[in-house]
């Protein structure tokens, strides 16, 4: 019987251990980058004031408002070739190597003066989302014992919100001038956080062995 209790806290603190990991790593950032950026005050003013450092004159407003609208829009396009990746990609670490180059493009942005690297940081953002997104229900449904599917498959939506609330709550330091680097603040801490999706997977490196080693921990040897 203690065995048998052994086995459940075993499974069960695995199976936890991989839901966070999957939410940090999967819809939390999709999430965070909706909402994030959801105030476009301070990112005209950037664009406007890099214009008018390059050229000396200032746009025009409809104009700024039609550069807004495509740094918003763009993330979308992003997702959507992230989504097309998965056909062709399958290891994690075309996302981390995604995200990151992403962080690096919109954390410079200011110091280099260009809005166009905001532009390619959220495009770069939403392959990765979009990449992400689309792995992490699958992952969740496959390593979860059938008693537990239901719960498990919820804890996507669970994240995407909590993602969404972290960007409502980071966002607010967009009004301190800090916006463009407390937005990359959150992907290093995913990446300490689950440092298992910086490695390939047993299934992509041909280890049979280690993957039917894994499954009961996840889903038991039912």
């Amino acid at each position: 019987m203690e065995d048998f209790i052994f086995a459940l806290q075993v499974q069960f603190q695995g199976l936890l251990q991989m839901i966070l990991v999957l939410g940090i790593g999967g819809s939390f950032p999709y999430g965070f980058h909706i909402s994030v950026i959801n105030y476009p005050s301070h990112i005209r003013k950037f664009i406007n004031e890099t214009w008018v450092d390059r050229h000396g004159s200032s746009l025009h407003p409809d104009t700024i408002m039609l550069l807004w609208s495509f740094i918003v829009s763009v993330y979308g396009i992003g997702g959507f070739l992230g989504s097309l990746c998965l056909l062709l990609v399958t290891c994690q670490m075309f996302t981390n190597l995604i995200m990151l180059a992403a962080a690096l493009f919109m954390a410079l942005s200011k110091t280099a003066k260009s809005f166009e690297m905001i532009l390619v940081g959220r495009f770069l953002y939403g392959i990765g989302s979009g990449f992400s997104l689309n792995i992490h229900p699958q992952y969740v449904g496959e390593i979860s014992p059938k008693k537990l599917r239901g719960f498990t498959n919820s804890t996507v939506a669970v994240f995407l919100t909590l993602g969404k609330l972290t960007g409502q709550v980071v966002g607010l330091r967009a009004m301190e001038h800090r916006q463009l680097h407390t937005q990359q603040l959150s992907y290093p801490w995913q990446w300490l956080c689950s440092p298992g999706l910086t490695q390939p997977l047993p299934t992509h490196e041909d280890k049979k062995h280690r993957c039917l080693s894994a499954c009961p921990t996840l889903v038991g040897t039912a």
